[in-house]
């Protein structure tokens, strides 16, 4: 039996490294020719573009493993079907499932080092990247943050944001400090919520405080009612800004939206990005679950032929329907733990499905 696992694992690790490769290499040439144009635009140097792309190949291998493992499994089978040895293998009395162990095993291993690198390599890199384009791509001012909470500089203003939702047009946990030129504060605004509308970002409510910029003592504490906010910045401008969720890892998103939460804020999409922290690497496992079945399912002389189509077909089908039900996650119109897990079930029931057809076959 060991010859037999180390013969099936090592076409597959020679189709898996190939796929891998490529499915990488042709997304950072997507990506180079998406964002060319801006950086010739601003003449960086060559450095800029190794760094921002090599700090990319992480995120990139997180994503595009789950594509390489459908299609070593697919070929592998398929390539043990089409050369009679899937035959001899259950004339020998080998089964299906004997075969497909080592598959899946070294599929469940590949996952688990995909969990790794998204909790510990991931984050970093989409920092570094992220840095990278705003400050020497794009040439905007680096935006201090911490874990909870967002700063940004507005003329002789500095804005703290608690929780920001570009999406929605919607900021919670608004501060507002304006400075004199000797940098003492003059006035702070405070409204737990504002949202942008076509006259700007405005607040239901707000508390303003003005203070003497000599002796710092309060002058005046205002509450407004149905504020309009003088803020330059439109919604878009918190998405380039805001603390990516990417950046952060399963332990750090269960961390912030419990605080946000106890302070009365809705972490609903932070939740969402935390439980697809753990749905996300177990994509790969599922293609090679549902991989084994489905080369089994074309004829003898297509089945290498379609090899790539159908790789393409069922993962794209995935990530859509992956993508869409974490939308609906982020509208509220799922559970988080259903929006992040529910196209994992169902790849699963359906790779059982042909499994046991196959079997019954």
């Amino acid at each position: 039996m060991k010859r037999i696992n180390s013969y099936i694992l090592k076409k597959f690790f020679h189709i898996f490294t190939l796929a891998l490769a490529a499915f990488v290499g042709l997304y950072l040439l997507v990506d180079f020719f998406e964002k060319v144009d801006d950086l010739l635009e601003k003449r960086v140097g060559l450095e800029v573009y190794f760094s921002y792309f090599a700090f990319k190949i992480p995120l990139i291998l997180v994503q595009v493993c789950p594509l390489a493992m459908l299609m070593g499994v697919f070929m592998t089978i398929g390539g043990l079907s089409r050369t009679s040895e899937l035959t001899a293998f259950w004339a020998g009395g080998v089964s299906l499932l004997r075969i497909a162990a080592p598959l899946l095993g070294t599929a469940g291993l590949i996952s688990l080092a995909v969990l790794l690198i998204s909790e510990n390599l991931v984050p970093l890199s989409v920092k570094a990247t992220n840095e990278i384009w705003a400050t020497q791509v794009q040439g905007r001012e680096a935006v201090v943050f911490k874990l909870d909470r967002l700063w940004l500089r507005e003329g002789d203003r500095i804005l703290k944001v608690r929780l920001a939702d570009p999406e929605a047009g919607e900021l919670q946990g608004l501060s507002v400090f304006r400075f004199s030129p000797d940098f003492q504060l003059m006035e702070r605004l405070e409204a737990p919520r504002a949202s942008f509308g076509q006259n700007g970002w405005s607040a239901e409510t707000a508390q303003r405080f003005r203070f003497s910029a000599e002796t710092g003592q309060m002058l005046e504490n205002q509450k407004l009612v149905e504020a309009t906010l003088d803020l330059a910045k439109k919604p878009e401008d918190f998405r380039l800004a805001r603390n990516d969720s990417e950046e952060l890892n399963f332990g750090q998103l269960r961390r912030l939206a419990a605080r946000l939460a106890a302070e009365g804020y809705n972490p609903r999409r932070l939740i969402v990005d935390m439980h697809n922290r753990l749905a996300a690497p177990v994509a790969t496992f599922l293609m090679a679950f549902i991989g084994i079945p489905f080369a089994l399912q074309k004829g003898r002389g297509g089945r290498i032929a379609l090899g790539i189509a159908v790789t393409l077909v069922i993962g794209f089908g995935y990530h859509i329907l992956h993508a869409v039900s974490m939308a609906l996650g982020y509208a509220g119109l799922l559970p988080p733990i259903l929006a992040a897990w529910s196209v994992n079930l169902l790849f699963l029931l359906l790779g059982l499905w042909l499994l046991l057809r196959e079997q019954a076959g």
